[in-house]
């Protein structure tokens, strides 16, 4: 008989690494434009070989948490100027998957921004397969199980994403998908707050209401809509 049961999995000390080097930085321990010891040091203080912590160094430096200089050695960044999409889930992990307001009202304020505009531009450019496509998602909605909060989550994304790329908006939806793993554990507390209750279902029709404006054409609603659902999302996520 075979078994569908996978080994288990550990943490590896890079990933260990990195989350404790993003703690101090995000924390504000250790300062902007502070210099990290020597990487000989550093390995021996966090207890990894230098091998391993080079390479967290490297993906810290990826996401524009740190430089690495050959002859200054490794300096703290502002984030905020120098940090990429990817510090998103790191502040989502400093905070130990807890919706801090000012993140959740950040994170909707850009998606404002960018999904008013991605509805506007479905209205004008989605092609009748695309439209199928987000009646077949609405679909699903409309009968998956309001006890599976990862089916509605995917489908909520998927629904999302579908609209951004109907944008004709090249960038559009590579923003979108560079945030999933926030915007999927954002929609699972959403979902997770509200279960038993008729916002589920609240949700879906107005997703029913979009999918009605961008068939028409109609520019302006589906933007008026889209705006309405993603603050309707954060009032409740915030409250």
């Amino acid at each position: 008989m075979t078994l569908p049961i996978e080994p288990l999995q550990v943490n590896s000390l890079k990933s260990v690494c990195i989350a404790r080097l993003e703690e101090l930085i995000l924390s504000g321990e250790l300062k902007v434009g502070e210099r990290l010891p020597a990487e000989r040091d550093l390995a021996a203080r966090l207890g990894v070989s230098r091998p391993v912590l080079h390479e967290a160094l490297v993906d810290l430096a990826a996401k524009g948490l740190v430089t690495i200089n050959p002859r200054r050695g490794v300096v703290i960044n502002d984030f905020r100027k120098s940090g990429s999409m990817a510090i998103l889930s790191s502040l989502l992990s400093y905070h130990n998957g807890e919706l801090d307001p000012r993140f959740v009202i950040s994170l909707f304020s850009m998606r404002l921004l960018v999904e008013t505009e991605t509805a506007r531009l479905a209205a004008i450019h989605a092609s009748a397969e695309q439209l199928q496509e987000l009646q077949q998602i609405v679909q699903k909605e409309l009968a998956a199980d309001r006890s599976s909060i990862s089916t509605l989550v995917a489908l909520d994304f998927d629904f999302h994403l579908l609209v951004s790329i109907a944008s004709e908006n090249l960038a559009y939806p590579l923003i979108l998908n560079s945030f999933k793993t926030v915007y999927t554990h954002f929609t699972s507390a959403f979902y997770q707050k509200t279960a038993g209750s008729a916002v589920v279902d609240e949700v879906h029709t107005w997703h029913q209401h979009l999918l009605a404006a961008l068939e028409s054409r109609d520019t302006q609603k589906s933007a008026v809509i889209m705006k309405t659902l993603l603050e309707h999302g954060e009032k409740l996520l915030v409250s």
